[in-house]
């Protein structure tokens, strides 16, 4: 049996095995291994539209989807965090290629994040062929934990939701579909409103950068001050 109708088998019996499923699947494609997170999140969002998640409850369901594949996405982004801090470059540079990361996909991660740093963590997850490897360089840099953790929820977050809506929309519309096709049309779905996502993620940046630099000329005038409070103080 091929992986996908493994999956297609097991997305049957998604009431028993569907937050388990995704939790898993998520964490395996949020670290170094390359997996989709289309394949689980958008079935996941049209069981849930049905009422075949453990839940029962659509609403209770895609909400409960959308955290328990940002909780397997965070347990994947740590573990390549961690790799990162505890290995160092060198180890990665050499024994990468083993565990599926190319020399040239690490540069390219390194690249993104250290032009823009921290916030590349939230807008690489919304990036395919570098959402999960971000984490990684970020490891690299000794990026704080909590930040770290922060970027990483909100963009799976927002990614997930993505996903799962689309599959939503599909389970609400749509008569009975076999996994393929799920995933197929949920995926056309998706690519069609990803103008909108490139936009959000743009944005995100812009107001970023804009009140870091508000923030960075405030600085210089509020120590000023201060020097000048200490200069008059007998």
């Amino acid at each position: 049996m091929d992986f996908s109708r493994w999956l297609a088998v097991v997305c049957s019996h998604g009431g028993t095995w569907g937050y388990p499923l995704v939790f898993l699947l998520m964490a395996v494609e949020s670290s170094f291994i390359p997996f989709p997170s289309e394949v689980v999140m958008i079935p996941a969002g049209f069981l849930a539209a049905r009422g075949e998640m453990a839940l029962g409850s659509p609403a209770g369901d895609f909400a409960l989807s959308v955290a328990v594949g940002v909780l397997g996405a965070l347990a994947g982004a740590y573990v390549n965090y961690f790799l990162a801090r505890g290995v160092g470059e060198p180890f990665l540079r050499k024994y990468g290629r083993y565990f599926f990361l190319k020399p040239q996909v690490l540069d390219r991660a390194q690249e993104i994040f250290l032009a823009y740093g921290r916030p590349t963590t939230f807008v690489c997850r919304l990036l395919p062929g570098i959402r999960q490897l971000i984490s990684l360089p970020a490891g690299l840099a000794g990026m704080p934990l909590g930040p770290f953790t922060g970027y990483t929820a909100l963009g799976a977050g927002a990614w997930n939701a993505i996903l799962v809506s689309a599959g939503f929309a599909l389970g609400r519309s749509t008569a009975q579909m076999d996994y393929g096709e799920i995933t197929t049309r949920g995926k056309v779905m998706v690519m069609e409103h990803y103008g909108w996502v490139l936009l959000g993620a743009a944005l995100f940046l812009a107001a970023y950068f804009g009140i870091s630099r508000l923030v960075m000329k405030s600085q210089p005038t509020c120590r000023r001050q201060e020097g000048a409070k200490e200069a008059d103080t007998p």
